[in-house]
């Protein structure tokens, strides 16, 4: 491939049988990741991680912290920052949705990158979070024992919405037959707390300016899937972090979805609408242009 485009082989077969009736979409599930960022002499970085090849979705691909909505996510927690109305308005959904996808970003940064945006007051955050304490929350969290809200109680901590940014959306294609419907944020990592590889889907994490990420897809170095190589474009605007947040009120949240249609031909176009670098064109039989 000349780029570092994540393509799975079997999609051209998918994408066929949908056409013809013989596939039928799955529902996808909400999900929420975070662009975790930090300022740095020569501007901002980008917190990434590498999922494991040996992963049935994206294996091998950078990504950032995130991951699927906990049901438990929707359960009444400690609040700080812009209501939950406010997030239902800028998401596009019911108040208790809204908060669990808030929430699942938040609790997502904590599980796999052991970044923690909450605090015991309305205007603090936490610091070092790389105790023994800490790490047998964040285990339990991840091994769903123990609830966000829960956690966030024992420890007298609210969750700082406002350390969020909401930025775009973006839902799998309809072929795909594990599909996430996932809203982007971004965030400065708090001062006082570190990244740790903290996934057992990752091999390794990184800190990378997103031009560096960007060129590094371009030559075909880093495998990333379209929403991520097309959010890393997106900030490579911004000279801080602070920048990139401030622009998160003003971006779009309308949900990118990929569109195929077959060719008389038989040629599949395959295209994700407003990011016309991702357009492949599958001839029948064929490997993608």
């Amino acid at each position: 491939m000349a780029n570092g485009q994540w393509y799975p082989p079997e999609w051209p077969d998918r994408i066929r049988a949908l056409a013809d009736g013989s596939l039928t979409p799955v529902t996808p599930k909400r999900a929420a990741t975070v662009m975790l960022l930090k300022d740095t002499d020569t501007g901002p970085s980008v917190h990434m991680l590498r999922r494991r090849s040996s992963m049935a979705f994206a294996g091998g691909a950078y990504a950032y912290p995130g991951g699927g909505v906990d049901p438990r996510d929707e359960q009444q927690i400690r609040w700080a920052g812009p209501t939950r109305a406010w997030w239902a308005g800028r998401l596009g959904l019911e108040e208790a949705a809204a908060q669990a996808i808030v929430c699942a970003a938040v609790r997502e940064t904590y599980e796999e990158a052991g970044v923690l945006l909450a605090g015991p007051t309305d205007d603090s955050v936490v610091g070092d979070t790389t105790g023994e304490d800490w790490e047998a929350d964040r285990a339990a969290l991840v091994a769903r024992d123990l609830s966000f809200a829960e956690f966030l109680d024992r420890r007298g901590l609210a969750l700082r919405s406002d350390l969020l940014g909401a930025w775009t959306r973006w839902i799998t294609p309809e072929f795909e037959p594990r599909r996430y419907d996932t809203w982007f944020f971004v965030a400065a990592l708090p001062e006082g707390q570190r990244t740790r590889n903290a996934s057992t889907e990752a091999d390794r994490t990184v800190w990378i300016r997103p031009t560096d990420a960007a060129a590094s897809y371009d030559e075909g170095e880093l495998l990333m899937m379209p929403p991520t190589i097309a959010t890393l474009r997106q900030l490579t605007p911004y000279d801080s972090a602070a920048q990139t947040l401030t622009a998160a009120p003003d971006r779009d949240l309308t949900p990118v979805l990929a569109q195929a249609r077959l060719g008389e031909d038989g040629e599949i176009v395959l295209a994700w609408p407003g990011h016309d670098e991702f357009t492949k064109h599958i001839p029948t039989g064929g490997t993608p242009a």
